[in-house]
């Protein structure tokens, strides 16, 4: 098996190497700029790649949209100066919250925490 993955190492190095030879790199955009770098930490680590296909695809669990919407009210609420909003702020805080609780207690109910930072 070694060396059939050695083959294809080899073969991938090497169509890899005539492509920059022939300049097919040239032209890719973000060319010359960093990479961005996600922070996968709450992410179980054998849950990443799956995670990550399927955030590139657009999709990601409720669970995860409701925590990333929670953070996003939490922070709106923190900038907010009006007391009419921060009351909708809140309401809707609630709400979420109360939501992502719900669908906290199920996953443990059935398989337990798929990501680290979800208890």
């Amino acid at each position: 098996m070694e060396d059939i993955d050695r083959a294809i190492a080899r073969l991938a190095e090497a169509k890899i190497l005539e492509a920059i030879e022939n300049g097919a790199f040239e032209d890719l955009p973000g060319r010359g700029k960093p990479l961005a770098v996600e922070d996968l930490s709450l992410v179980a680590e054998d849950l990443r790649v799956g995670y990550i296909l399927l955030k590139n695809a657009g999709y990601l669990p409720e669970e995860l949209e409701l925590h990333k919407e929670i953070a996003s009210l939490e922070r709106l609420m923190d900038c907010c100066a009006r007391d009419e909003e921060k009351k909708y702020l809140r309401s809707k805080l609630l709400t979420k919250t109360l939501r992502y609780g719900i669908l906290m207690e199920r996953r443990k109910r059935r398989q337990g925490p798929p990501f680290s930072f979800i208890t």
